[in-house]
């Protein structure tokens, strides 16, 4: 039984990184990356945020310290292996999911499932650069198989492509590969606009003003909570800029503030 835990304990730690633990914080952040990324980023927001707040990053297979791991096949892969890794941490303190691109689609995936498995469901989504339905948000060519030249084009017209000629082929070598397993789960992932709202808390979206994701309004029809829309200056990774960062960290701070009051 020893055994097992331990083998757990690993499991998790290498799949959700908090880098900032706060053992006195009153909430808890699970953020989950975009298409080809790490845990790296969100988890640094840990050190930046209130510290009413505790930070989780979702670290994906094939990455970091899970390099060695194959790339997850489809979305409810990685929200089963998700699911299985924060239950122990979101038991003790109210929660909410912030997710940018690809990690918004899974955060929302993530909480559906939480809600109807486990009665469990975050106190606020905060979704970004992202719909939760049809694979015309990214511009992926319907019933169509999807080809190297669809995920050259979805990659140029995220805007991730190498700007240093001088960094073309580290990019190439170790962020390439993840970025393509990652696009073609999003190419298979499909989910249809619901008839009712199957969430109940309130949900936020915030996207770029020249991002290239549409029809964002698409959230309203996901939960029966307070909607929002924020549009940030920028294009699809708008939060990238040091003022819609610190926007949208304070906007998540300021909005668990007031739930506090409720």
């Amino acid at each position: 039984m020893e055994k097992e835990n331990k083998a757990g304990a690993a499991r998790n730690e290498k799949a959700v990184s908090c880098l900032y633990q706060k053992p006195n914080a009153v909430f808890r952040l699970i953020c989950f990356p975009w298409a080809g990324s790490g845990s790296l980023y969100f988890a640094q927001w840990g050190k930046k945020m209130n510290d009413l707040l505790e930070v989780h990053s979702i670290r994906l297979a094939g990455r970091e310290s899970r390099i060695e791991e194959p790339f997850a096949t489809d979305i409810d892969q990685i929200v089963d292996e998700i699911v299985c890794v924060l239950l122990p941490v979101l038991q003790d303190k109210p929660f909410a999911f912030f997710g940018h691109s690809m990690g918004a689609n899974i955060a929302f995936m993530t909480a559906v499932h939480l809600k109807e498995k486990h009665k469990l469901q975050p106190m606020h989504l905060f979704v970004s650069s992202a719909i939760p339905h049809s694979k015309a948000r990214y511009h992926f060519p319907e019933g169509e198989e999807l080809t190297d030249e669809h995920i050259h084009s979805f990659i140029l017209n995220l805007g991730v492509t190498p700007t240093d000629p001088n960094n073309e082929k580290k990019i190439s070598q170790e962020y390439l590969p993840r970025l393509v397993a990652d696009v073609r789960i999003l190419h298979k992932f499909i989910f249809n606009a619901p008839s009712e709202a199957i969430l109940s808390c309130d949900l936020t979206c915030f996207v770029g003003s020249e991002d290239i994701v549409k029809d964002i309004e698409a959230w309203k029809d996901i939960s029966s909570g307070s909607f929002h829309i924020h549009v940030c200056p920028g294009n699809h990774f708008y939060l990238m800029e040091t003022a819609n960062e610190t926007f949208i960290m304070n906007y998540i701070t300021k909005c668990l503030e007031i739930s506090m009051l409720a």
